[in-house]
């Protein structure tokens, strides 16, 4: 199929992008129903069927051999074409379906990344596409028509399966292929007509029939291979536990790495008298996760006690599937950067505002308060509109139990109910309380929309998807992401006070962004911060304040030759690379120009401090202009020592990272005048 766009020269899709296109479920972001094996063998089917259709080789039902070895130019045809004129003996399609199954992953990366730059599919983080709103135009059967290239495919078939026109040779590839995946059923409403027609047009083509009949033979190996080829989980020993330097300084992402390196990719901890527990850690684990745990992982055990504490049920950290991805996608605009661009003036605003009153010259502040009440001066009024700091420490201690009690189980449950604890859960009914006052049409008239509108607006609109008990949750998170943004920022403000080279450079980029005046929301660019941006990143390197996920396996899946078997809990290190030496050099050693050409040692899944995969960090870009943001103007405005001044660094590391007690920050000078 021919397609082209203003702008973009005519390109003919290939089967493999024909073939995604057709199992691309934009409700969910990713393929239909298809298990992985199948998907695999359909896509090599594609490539084999595409090669043919380029004369480069020819099949039927007894073998298949070159014709033409000569490239075709597409990098994911190419490596394939180049296996089978290697192979001295001629073999058939299933043979070759069989080896080159393993290709499919690299085959589908090559097919996506080719669509979205084709304007076809849009990429969104998590490793999400949808189809592209862009008008494409094709000539199909002599006419010309307007559509996305997603509906023109789909059409096409439709046309060759509910009608008695004869399909074109690729429709009948394509029928054969998606037939075998068995995902005409998520696509089309079918009558007996209709597959009957289906079953026809299968028979219509060789090349089809052999590939088709290939795949459907190889879509029970996997089941049968799997028992033979998983490996023993080892079992950490609770001495080498115990005595490993890490858990006395509290870097838990330093000790999965090395105990990664000492019993691999995936081992087991069997705590006296607990359920054990099983982490998976490394680059391929953390690939692995980010193309595949949607499939086999799901999120929903772990969080459901501690969601219900808030009297909420399907709350979007708690989501899986089509739901997750439709709620992703209807808060992303909340916490994006482009909001907090628009909103700049009031970052700022609220920033100094806040120093203003809170930071004193000679004063020596708990690191953690001073940097979680700096960030909730600002979230608060800009995400629901209310101030809370006099509840805002009564929320996130709360917030803290409820999580060491329900998700890391390291205090029992009535650690939940003491006197204490019920009065601080009163603090989150009375900022829903606030949120709602302030939160109507005649008080938020020409006001900036923020998160709250749009939660509020969501459960106007459907108030089964974002039904009114869940808003206890949801906009009490909004706040408790101060927890995180805040520790974030001590960590960074530490990391700066503690280098004062870095405190230098970092004061420089802040004296040119604010020398003129307030700088605006797109006055940050990467030029200039580029220390400052570099910097972070290798704050949130060595100090990531989410160290683990856990999931649990709702499929058998196989991960670096280990079975992770249905039901099992799984906790994904995946900071544990942050500190593999083979991904970052020397990783103990702070280092901001590992982020420069040619080392750029933070591209890659190696690099993960905000997750992974569907449940990756929805507000990351929000969080790191923000903290950049903040950083920048503590550098501006203030000198920041560490006390002691002898401090030796630990983590406080559960229910997440943040810095020791014991760390205090003393406001030393006050460098410039703060502007009211």
């Amino acid at each position: 199929m021919a397609v082209a766009t203003e702008g973009v020269t005519t390109q003919a899709l290939t089967l493999p992008e024909e073939l995604v296109l057709m199992l691309l479920n934009e409700e969910n972001g990713y393929f239909l129903q298809v298990p992985g094996w199948q998907l695999n063998c359909a896509v090599m089917g594609a490539v084999l069927a595409e090669l043919s259709l380029l004369s480069r080789i020819d099949t039927d039902l007894e073998s298949l051999y070159l014709v033409d070895a000569t490239d075709t130019g597409d990098p994911a045809l190419d490596p394939v074409l180049e296996e089978i004129a290697n192979e001295p003996v001629r073999r058939n399609a299933q043979y070759w379906v069989e080896r080159l199954a393993h290709r499919a992953e690299s085959v589908i990366d090559l097919t996506l990344d080719r669509l979205v730059k084709l304007r076809i599919l849009e990429y969104h983080h998590g490793d999400f596409w949808t189809v592209a709103g862009t008008v494409w135009h094709t000539e199909l059967y002599g006419d010309t028509e307007e559509s996305t290239a997603g509906q023109f495919i789909k059409t096409r078939i439709g046309r060759a399966i509910f009608t008695d026109t004869i399909p074109d040779p690729r429709d009948v590839i394509v029928i054969c292929l998606v037939n075998t995946c068995d995902a005409f059923r998520f696509i089309f409403q079918l009558d007996a007509a209709a597959e009957e027609r289906i079953g026809f047009i299968c028979k219509m083509d060789l090349i089809g029939r052999s590939i088709a009949a290939a795949v459907l033979h190889n879509v029970a190996v996997p089941l049968l291979r799997r028992s033979r080829l998983t490996k023993h989980i080892p079992r950490v020993a609770l001495r080498k536990l115990l005595v490993n330097r890490h858990v006395r300084s509290g870097n838990l992402p330093a000790l999965f790495a090395d105990l990664a390196r000492e019993y691999g990719p995936v081992y087991q901890i069997r705590p006296p008298f607990g359920k054990r527990m099983i982490f998976i850690a490394g680059t391929e684990a953390n690939q692995w996760v980010n193309r595949h745990g949607r499939m086999y992982l799901r999120a929903r055990d772990y969080f459901a006690d501690f969601e219900k504490v808030y009297g909420a049920s399907g709350v979007l950290p708690s989501l899986d599937g089509a739901d997750h991805f439709r709620l992703r996608k209807a808060l992303a605009p909340a916490y994006s950067r482009r909001r907090l661009v628009d909103q700049m003036d009031q970052l700022l605003h609220f920033g100094r505002k806040h120093m203003g009153v809170e930071w004193k010259v000679g004063d020596t502040v708990s690191a953690t308060r001073l940097s979680r009440r700096m960030i909730n001066s600002q979230i608060s009024p800009m995400l629901v509109s209310v101030e809370s700091q006099d509840i805002f420490d009564d929320m996130s201690k709360y917030k803290e139990r409820a999580l060491n009690v329900h998700i890391t189980g390291a205090l029992p449950e009535f650690m939940l109910k003491t006197p204490g604890m019920k009065r601080r859960a009163k603090a989150v009914d009375t900022l829903l309380g606030r949120v709602q006052s302030v939160h109507t049409p005649a008080q938020r008239a020409g006001c900036p929309r923020n998160l709250a509108d749009d939660l509020l607006s969501l459960n106007a609109s459907d108030p089964q998807f974002v039904p009114e008990s869940n808003l206890r949750f949801a906009l009490s998170a909004a706040l408790i992401a101060s927890v995180y943004l805040g520790d974030a920022f001590s960590f960074a403000v530490y990391a700066m006070a503690s280098r004062p080279d870095d405190y230098a450079r970092i004061r420089g980029e802040a004296d040119e962004l604010f020398g003129n005046g307030d700088p605006k929301g797109e006055d940050f660019t990467p030029e200039a911060m580029d220390f400052t941006h570099r910097f972070l990143m290798e704050c949130l390197r060595m100090y990531p304040i989410v160290p683990v996920s856990m999931r649990t396996v709702m499929n058998s899946c196989v991960v670096e030759g280990y079975e992770l078997p249905v039901g099992e809990t799984i906790l994904i290190a995946q900071t544990a690379t942050h500190y593999m030496d083979d991904v970052f050099a020397d990783p103990f050693t702070f280092d901001v120009g590992r982020y420069l050409a040619p080392r750029h040692e933070h591209r890659g899944p190696g690099y993960a401090p905000y997750g992974l995969g569907t449940h990756r960090c929805l507000g990351f870009r929000w969080m790191e202009l923000q903290l950049a943001v903040n950083v920048l103007m503590v550098a501006h405005y203030f000198t920041v020592e560490i006390a002691p001044a002898n401090f030796r660094f630990r983590f406080n590391p559960f229910p997440s990272m943040k810095p020791s007690k014991k760390l205090k920050f003393r406001i030393a000078e006050q460098v410039r005048e703060l502007p009211v």
